[in-house]
């Protein structure tokens, strides 16, 4: 998706930029390529430097309620110190790295519903213009991709995923926001928990993986939430057991209670993966597991067949057709508040 637009502080003449990003999703860490383009105006200008911004769209509670916002996460400068001369034709190449919490808004190529953009400002003649916008597309690393697909093979249906503004404490969280995945409870579970949220926190080694349960009330209790953290390392993901690592990661979430004490490591000698309790409001009522395993399509299959009209969760096949909706909705409205 991409939007042409004069640039406004210089008026009619001045010149256009239109920014191209390589095609494909990037990945968080990863790299993220693509082109200036560039056509000068009526007549020279000095085009003092070309910056990128990462933008998000994120949701924030407040005392009022709750309101969506667009957060800048990171800025680039690929270009400038140049004279463009009227009717020229310039392209800046850019690579940029990407943060390591870059949410992810694709899975397996379907839209989860989460609003990114590369929007490119232009600093001409003591100016500055953010005169393009672009639709920023990111897929999964390895090691998120097999936890949600252990998490699909588990019997977890994909809910919704949003970003919240915010920091999760007791974590290495770097940027302003974190991104929550939404996920309707597998049937073995169902009778604990009302949903299961999942936020990933990559770094350079590794990845933080928070899990919080939204878990039902009984008879002599009320519902509360649960939350646990999970330390696991980018290396050797293709060669765990990841539905018995996120199994075991899920049983210690909805079972757990604080009189057991929130820093016994799972997976005892396993220097993979390990659990830590944090900050979390921690359930004291016994719960009775019920042993269950069901096999079948992943999350990311689950995400495509919803895609297909086919029920996902609890939601069924209206998610991608919203998705769509909401960020092409995101991206005119955005457009129109620039022009005017």
């Amino acid at each position: 998706m991409v939007f042409k637009r004069l640039l406004g502080s210089l008026g009619v003449g001045g010149p256009t930029v239109d920014t191209v990003l390589d095609p494909g999703a990037a990945r968080p860490g990863g790299a993220l390529t693509g082109q200036v383009h560039l056509k000068g105006g009526d007549a020279d200008f000095d085009i003092e430097h070309i910056t990128l911004e990462l933008v998000a769209r994120v949701e924030a509670e407040h005392d009022e309620g709750e309101s969506e916002g667009v957060v800048t996460f990171d800025r680039f400068t690929v270009g400038g110190g140049f004279r463009l001369g009227a009717g020229q034709q310039h392209s800046v190449p850019f690579t940029v790295m990407l943060p390591w919490e870059t949410p992810i808004s694709e899975l397996y190529g379907q839209g989860l519903g989460i609003v990114l953009g590369v929007r490119t400002e232009l600093a001409v003649a003591g100016a500055k213009d953010k005169g393009d916008l672009d639709q920023l597309n990111i897929g999964p690393l390895p090691l998120q991709e097999a936890i949600l697909e252990a998490l699909g093979q588990l019997g977890f249906g994909f809910k919704s995923a949003d970003l919240e503004y915010g920091r999760i404490g007791g974590t290495g969280q770097q940027l302003p926001f974190y991104q929550e995945i939404e996920l309707t409870p597998a049937p073995q579970y169902a009778h604990q928990v009302n949903e299961i949220e999942v936020t990933f926190l990559a770094n350079p080694g590794g990845m933080e993986v928070v899990l919080e349960a939204d878990k039902r009330g009984g008879f002599f209790s009320s519902g509360h939430d649960a939350l646990t953290r999970f330390t696991v390392s980018h290396d050797g993901v293709e060669h765990q057991d990841w539905n018995s690592i996120v199994d075991g990661w899920i049983r210690q979430l909805v079972e757990h209670r604080a009189s057991h004490g929130s820093h016994a490591p799972y997976g005892h000698g396993d220097p993979y993966a390990h659990g830590h309790g944090h900050g979390g409001h921690f359930g004291h009522d016994d719960h009775h597991h019920h042993d269950g395993h069901r096999s079948g399509p992943g999350m990311g299959t689950a995400i495509a067949a919803g895609a297909a009209g086919l029920a996902v969760g609890v939601v069924g096949g209206m998610v991608a057709a919203e998705v769509v909706d909401e960020v092409g909705d995101f991206f005119e409205g955005e457009e129109e508040e620039e022009e005017g």
